[in-house]
């Protein structure tokens, strides 16, 4: 594994996710390619999609519009507005306690190959102080971050509303649920509302008050770490209520109670509900555990579609981060060595790569 590349670290402070993607034009443009190239269609619905979530994001009142647009005029082609509109991934998602704080520990699975090469961490900062984002360039929200010294967060795809009752009309749901999102005004995609939060919280209780007061574009699962014991808060979101489960958790793409009218996200194969529960148990089996970096990595946790783990600790500053693809199995395989900075420097071995 020693041969693994290491995972970029990009020091975008001065200019976030804008100034990140002028560095790394063309690795965004690999990021489009590979998500365009798995959907159907692909570049014929980026030419369709741009103008439709062009105009979404800029009623939903969000502060970084403008920053798609300039993502947009730098990398060549069509498909950046497209993908900022694009809710397609699960995760499963452990908060507790650890030797050195509350931690967060995740996966997160998207259907398209080549993500898990492409993933990159960036060092950002806003009104409140520095955080670590794990992301990728061209990417100007966030999904999964480390602020040293005041909190951690991710984000889980809720699961989908079932407007039809019947198996065969399931394509439906998966085409009404985005339009009804695309419909609303005045309400931000959870993840710019997560950055939001990352760039104007000073606490983690200015992050949960946030987190569960501002009206969001679509459901979705928020999971919060803070710096003392027994900081750990899964923030349940429809678009104008919030649902706060303290103490430590594991969310996958579900609500903790099921509720009728629901249907959970699939990350790998089974039935909805099923799966859910057996991400949800094996994550479990780590909680409270101290052990050595991403060994809790492991089916049905990871799965064809997971391109990336993380764990992260806000006390001590403490963030690892390692890239995945799928395998000739059915699973999914480490194809980055594991970067781990630790109170703002790189571990021995981790990999790191500072490239601006």
């Amino acid at each position: 594994m020693s041969a693994l590349p290491a995972v970029p670290v990009i020091d975008v402070r001065e200019g976030g996710p804008v100034l990140h993607v002028s560095h790394r034009v063309a690795q965004a443009g690999a990021v489009r390619d590979a998500c365009l190239g798995w959907l159907p269609a692909g570049r014929w619905l980026a030419r369709l999609g741009d103008p439709l979530v062009r105009w979404w994001i800029r009623r939903s009142g969000s502060s970084y519009a403008d920053d798609i647009a300039a993502i947009a005029q730098v990398v060549p082609g069509r498909g950046i507005w497209f993908l900022h509109g694009a809710y397609l991934f699960g995760c499963t998602t452990l908060a507790d306690d650890g030797r050195e704080g509350p931690r967060l520990r995740r996966t997160l699975d998207w259907p398209f190959p080549g993500l898990g090469h492409l993933v990159e961490v960036a060092r950002q900062a806003g009104p409140a102080g520095e955080y670590l984002s794990v992301t990728w360039p061209g990417f100007a929200g966030v999904l999964t971050a480390m602020a040293p010294g005041r909190f951690a967060a991710a984000i889980n795809q809720a699961p989908m509303r079932r407007l039809t009752n019947r198996p065969w009309l399931r394509w439906l749901d998966y085409i009404i649920n985005p339009l009804c999102a695309l419909a609303g005004r005045g309400r931000q995609p959870p993840e710019h509302l997560l950055r939001r939060v990352f760039e104007t919280c000073a606490t983690f209780d200015d992050a949960l008050q946030l987190l569960q007061a501002v009206p969001v574009a679509r459901p979705v699962l928020f999971t919060l770490t803070g710096v003392n014991p027994g900081e750990q808060v899964i923030i349940e979101r429809e678009e104008t209520t919030a649902r706060v489960l303290r103490g430590a958790a594991v969310v996958a793409n579900a609500w903790r109670d099921e509720r009728p009218g629901w249907q959970p996200r699939v990350c790998g194969t089974g039935a909805p509900v099923e799966n859910n529960r057996k991400r949800r148990a094996a994550f479990k089996v780590w909680q409270g555990r101290d052990d050595s970096p991403l060994c809790w990595a492991q089916p049905p946790i990871t799965n064809s579609f997971t391109r990336l783990s993380v764990e992260m600790c806000a006390t001590n500053e403490m963030l690892r981060v390692a890239g995945w693809e799928a395998d000739a199995r059915g699973g999914a395989v480490r194809v980055t060595q594991i970067l781990t900075l630790d109170n703002g420097h790189a571990e021995s071995g981790s990999g790191q790569r500072a490239v601006a």
